[in-house]
């Protein structure tokens, strides 16, 4: 089953509020120092209050995995971070992207859950430790917000075609049995799209400069946390483990060149230069994958000018009401879904994973069979979702062609967020008061 991974990264940022002490108060007699603007991103600002206060989270995030660098290098790149974010956030309230307090309020519960608590437990929990709930729940709900504008704007458009699936599939057979897994970690310069020749060396010099410091003994974390432009740099650049046929063939090429702990030299992508650090390596499992299906159907209201959000989100509950009621589902579905499964009573078969868009997959996920789950919006509409059963099945070709696809999309997915990312920030009005002190 898909997990919602934005539920890792609010743990993360509540753990490091939770060890924030509070400003110091001025001394009798001193006079209070204002918060100033430190940047101006289209018609919002950032403060130094909140670049500091991000700072210092990245600063204890950083001592867990080795020396961080000083706080005065890191300042840039966590504004710039901030500037990013910021611009992210205002695209998705621009476009309607909003996640509601009853979204918000199952996800704090799966938080709560997650932790071996009882909601009530975690808000105290949260609260002795200095963190204001409403505060948590703000942060929780504006990681949600990337993540599923993330989906809709990156992961939702990408398409491997049935050509592509084929070639990759001939290549993999043409390689069979030497399956890889990379342990790996990077740092990302980006070039700004139509950068100026002398943009671009500048930026190849800047690699440079972090290859040259790695040579010298310098830790990697420290290093992508300086000079990387990646989403992950402030976390110490890592990737993770990956599987060679889920990566770049430009980073296959030069990770299978390297021995664990080297460093690569300078690679250039569309996206800009990048320099990898090879952790480990290992032979990918030759075991099946066994995949899990699931039954379901649904009643799909779609919104519109005479249709708001509430009038549909209120009809499915009605209708929600009715099936727990003793109503049958599928009659129902005939009646009112305004899916092409209608006719069906709403089935909509066995489905794998992927086959249903991130919202749907989500919602029915955390369904028990038979259980009718409460509406949820997707980018069609809103949903009455009901899971009939689930399986897993070693369904043999089938499989390899809807892992081989998983393996394409992921391998596109890196490469287009950080095209997209690149170009939003291009777009993007910013205005630095940082110097000015």
């Amino acid at each position: 089953m898909k997990r919602f991974s934005v539920i890792a990264l609010a743990l993360v940022c509540g753990a490091a509020l939770a060890q924030r002490e509070p400003p110091a108060r001025p001394a009798a007699g001193r006079i209070a120092l204002v918060d100033r603007v430190v940047a101006v991103v289209n018609s919002e600002v950032i403060t130094q209050h909140e670049l500091l206060e991000r700072i210092e989270r990245v600063l204890r995030e950083l001592r867990r995995g080795g020396t961080p660098p000083p706080r005065e290098q890191l300042e840039r790149q966590v504004l710039e971070r901030l500037i990013i974010d910021k611009a992210q956030l205002q695209l998705a309230k621009e476009t309607g992207l909003r996640v509601d307090d009853l979204d918000l309020d199952r996800t704090v519960a799966r938080v709560a859950e997650d932790n071996r608590m009882s909601l009530t437990e975690f808000r105290q929990t949260l609260e002795r430790d200095g963190v204001p709930f409403n505060r948590f729940r703000e942060e929780l709900r504006n990681e949600i917000v990337l993540s599923r504008l993330r989906e809709r704007e990156v992961d939702n458009r990408i398409v491997v075609s049935d050509s592509e699936l084929d070639n990759y599939l001939a290549d993999q057979g043409d390689k069979a049995g030497a399956a890889v897994e990379f342990n790996l970690a990077h740092v990302l310069v980006r070039i700004p799209e139509q950068a100026r020749p002398e943009q671009v060396e500048q930026r190849r010099a800047r690699a440079e400069e972090a290859v040259k410091r790695l040579g010298q003994g310098e830790d990697f974390s420290r290093i992508a946390a300086m000079y990387s432009d990646a989403p992950d740099a402030l976390q110490g650049g890592s990737l993770g483990w990956r599987e060679s046929n889920r990566l770049p063939e430009l980073f296959v090429q030069a990770l299978s060149r390297l021995q664990p702990g080297a460093v690569s030299g300078v690679l250039r992508s569309p996206a800009g230069f990048h320099v990898l650090k090879l952790v480990e390596r290992r032979s990918a499992g030759a075991a099946p994958m066994l995949v899990e299906q699931m039954h379901a159907r649904h009643i799909l209201l779609r919104t519109s000018e005479i249709v708001s959000e509430d009038d549909a989100r209120r009809k499915l509950l009605q209708l929600r009401e009715r099936i727990v009621g003793g109503a049958d589902f599928a009659e129902l579905a005939r009646l009112h879904s305004e899916d092409s499964s209608a006719s069906r009573g709403g089935d909509l078969g066995w489905l794998y994973p992927g086959d249903t868009v991130p919202e749907f997959e989500r919602a029915a996920a955390a369904l028990k069979p038979m259980e009718v789950g409460q509406p949820v919006k997707s980018p069609f509409g809103f949903h009455l979702i009901q899971v009939l059963e689930r399986r897993t099945a070693d369904v043999s070709s089938e499989r390899r062609r809807l892992e081989a696809r998983k393996a394409l999309r992921d391998r596109k997915r890196d490469e287009a967020y950080e095209e997209w990312l690149r170009q939003l920030r291009d777009r993007t009005y910013v205005d630095y008061r940082l110097d000015e002190r």
